[in-house]
């Protein structure tokens, strides 16, 4: 299992998604570039509120990198490629991008993970967390300068 924290400045550029929390921003950044590496992808959100949210920021996103998606039990049979839910995964996938606060119970089924370290303190800390928890699964999380 790979996991890699993207680190987030208090100061990173403004686009169009600036309204928007900024691991949301970049979520979607990095949704886009594993569905055009082929990858399956699952978006685990805190509770439904948060997934209808990326969702909607899915459909937002850049016209020119259209990301095929679905919250859970919704398109297609098998879903899309990148699906959201904050419940547990159905299908098999290999990527988790994790917008929760804590690690899922079922992160080990993933072979990459991706999480998150915003510059807000008590959302910093919240990632310290997670990351140790990883460390005391035996995974040495990397860290990414998202910026």
């Amino acid at each position: 299992m790979q996991v890699n924290f993207y680190l987030l400045d208090e100061t990173a550029p403004q686009n169009e998604l600036s309204t928007v929390p900024a691991h949301f921003a970049l979520a979607c950044q990095l949704c886009a570039d594993l569905y055009r590496a082929k990858q399956r992808v699952f978006v685990y959100t805190a509770d439904q509120q948060q997934a209808e949210a990326f969702d909607e920021l899915l459909w937002q996103f850049d016209a020119e990198r259209f990301v095929p998606h679905n919250l859970s039990g919704e398109g297609p049979r098998y879903g899309a490629p990148v699906e959201i839910s904050w419940q547990a995964p159905r299908q098999n996938r290999h990527v988790l991008v994790n917008l929760a606060d804590t690690v899922p119970a079922f992160a080990n089924r993933f072979n990459q993970i991706i999480e998150f370290v915003p510059a807000d303190a008590q959302l910093k800390a919240q990632a310290r967390e997670r990351f140790k928890h990883y460390r005391q699964l035996g995974v040495t999380p990397q860290t990414v300068n998202a910026n």
